[in-house]
């Protein structure tokens, strides 16, 4: 957790983006690290979870994290947690709260709220188009012989 803590203040007073790190371990070995870099890279997705998952994944050659624990300064953020359940670690372990991220002007609550709602009562509007033309293309992945499922 030290070590998260240290990529969050390293990587804020670089100016990377906010004060956020993580680090994945597996096997007691550091894996994967990262600091935000929301703002360095015009990335909103670059969370220090993300960038973590993404270095972690590329060092072990794998899309999941299996038998490793995630290490983040602070509560994952509800796209960090989306991203987290798709890494599948077998753990995360945090420092700091969303409530004290709000604290200092990142709050998330908004986002919570938001993906409870029913889709037609969401800020940001989204519509379907061309269904049945795009579920062909899950059609064909079901069919396929050489997937590789995950």
């Amino acid at each position: 957790m030290r070590m998260a803590i240290e990529h969050a203040r390293n990587g804020m007073n670089r100016n990377d983006g906010g004060p956020f790190g993580a680090v994945i371990v597996k096997n007691g070995e550091i894996v994967g690290s990262g600091n935000n870099m929301v703002t360095s890279i015009n990335d909103p997705t670059a969370h220090a979870e993300v960038v973590a998952i993404r270095d972690a994944c590329k060092r072990l050659g794998t899309f999941q994290l299996d038998d490793c624990v995630i290490y983040t300064s602070c509560e994952p953020c509800p796209m960090c947690i989306g991203a987290i359940y798709w890494a599948r670690p077998n753990r995360v372990v945090y420092g700091c709260d969303r409530f004290n991220a709000a604290s200092i002007g990142f709050d998330d609550d908004f986002i919570y709220k938001e993906i409870a709602k029913d889709r037609d009562a969401r800020k940001i509007p989204m519509s379907q188009i061309l269904g049945e033309e795009a579920k062909i293309v899950f059609d064909e992945w079901s069919k396929k012989m050489d997937k590789l499922e995950y």
